[in-house]
């Protein structure tokens, strides 16, 4: 006989269609959970509760070949992160018929009256972190996750936080959907700080978590920054790409290398968002810092952060490297950040307009465009020095912490004397 696989709500029986309870009344074996098998604690079948799958799955299999008509009930979508994938590695899919109930995040969509065509799903239900810290860096407008008790909101928000990204969110917590006791609590993104301090105890196990991207506030404390070393989350950045970022580790080797002194002209090459031109404007208020973006929304950015921070000594130029920097003003210290492949033909623009006693600093993520540099430099006789920086945050992992590396970053350091 053809094993049917039902799912079902918090509401229960109730909840299910006449086809369905009449599918399940005629069931000689009901297989489940302990919570579910609850709902049909009359039915007269045989129970078998599925604590130990692998167990419960064999004993299936020789009630199926007894010819028992069996029902498995699970949670909402069998096949949505749900048992169906499991019970299908196991039987063929012409032995199993499915009776899918609305899942968690159906439900809990429709409770924020939110459509969710465009939303990412993922599950952390005994699963690592890893696709949702993606998730989180590519800055996607809506994810709905299914936790678990390590993997709970509240530690999801911790490590939300711990990724210290220029995006914000909105967490809906969606627990005991479909039951009496169904609950929603929305954190906006200056609380989430007060979800972080919440554990598995505090919530529901039955609970689903809605993140909703929001748009970063326009005004910032300036009274609360560091002179140096800017937070990350505090810099406007791409829209779909917030972690494209000099990170701030690498912001302050940089600041460093550049032996930074007042009024002096800076070229900041491929300057992304703008934050290493902003750490320099805000040190040295009498340089003048010219930040070079080839891309138009790069270049937007550089200028909303400069007026974000309140910086008036940068001017943000949309133009590509080498050709844009002829018209630039002879210069005393010079950063590439990017060189879009042509670093050998910048480096010898930047040789013509840099002081004799100028600096030029480097980051470099790839070892050819690294190579490259290094060989222009040995042939034209300057003087260099390498630093390489592999750099790991924190991450809070359950109740525990690791250490998650940041990209490997080398910083090259070069004048015509040093």
């Amino acid at each position: 006989m053809v094993i049917a696989v039902v799912g079902i709500g918090l509401d229960g029986q109730q909840g299910l269609s006449q086809t369905v309870q009449e599918l399940i009344e005629q069931a000689t074996v009901l297989a489940g959970s302990k919570r579910h098998l609850g709902y049909f604690a009359d039915h007269p079948a045989k129970k078998l509760n599925l604590a130990n799958f692998q167990t419960g799955i064999k004993a299936i299999a020789q009630l199926k070949l007894d010819n028992h008509s069996v029902v498995i009930l699970t949670s909402g979508d069998p096949l949505f992160f749900g048992l169906g994938r499991l019970l299908l590695e196991k039987f063929k899919p012409e032995e199993i018929e499915f009776y899918p109930h609305l899942s968690s995040i159906q439900l809990a969509f429709n409770r924020l009256k939110m459509p969710w065509q465009d939303a990412n799903l993922i599950s952390v239900h005994g699963r690592s972190t890893e696709q949702l810290i993606k998730l989180f860096k590519q800055g996607k407008d809506k994810i709905a996750v299914l936790t678990d008790n390590n993997n709970n909101p509240g530690a999801i928000a911790r490590l939300f936080l711990a990724l210290e990204l220029p995006v914000n969110y909105s967490f809906y917590v969606c627990e005991d959907l479909g039951d009496t006791a169904e609950k929603i609590s929305h954190f906006l993104p200056e609380e989430i700080t007060k979800l972080s301090n919440l554990d598995e105890y505090n919530f529901s196990a039955l609970n689903v978590l809605i993140l909703v991207r929001e748009a970063q506030k326009d005004d910032l404390n300036l009274d609360n920054l560091p002179l140096i070393g800017l937070p990350d989350n505090s810099f406007l950045s791409f829209s779909d790409r917030p972690s494209l970022i000099t990170k701030k580790e690498v912001r302050l080797a940089i600041l460093g290398e550049l032996a930074l002194k007042p009024q002096q002209i800076v070229w900041d090459l491929g300057a992304g968002t703008g934050s290493v031109s902003i750490e320099i404007a805000r040190l040295c208020p009498t340089s003048q810092i010219f930040a070079i973006e080839k891309t138009s929304m790069g270049s937007t950015l550089i200028t909303k952060n400069s007026q974000r921070f309140r910086v008036d000594n940068i001017k943000s130029i949309n133009g590509k490297a080498p050709e844009i920097l002829s018209n630039l003003p002879n210069c005393d210290r010079i950063f590439i950040g990017g060189s879009g492949g042509n670093i050998v033909d910048i480096l010898h623009t930047c040789s013509q307009k840099l002081t004799d006693r100028g600096l030029i600093v480097m980051a470099f993520a790839t070892i050819e465009y690294q190579l490259q540099a290094i060989n222009w430099l040995s042939n034209h006789h300057w003087q260099y020095r390498l630093l390489q920086l592999q750099i790991s945050r924190s991450t809070p992992v359950n109740h525990l912490t690791r250490l998650t590396p940041l990209n490997p970053v080398t910083i090259i350091t070069a004048g015509k004397q040093l």
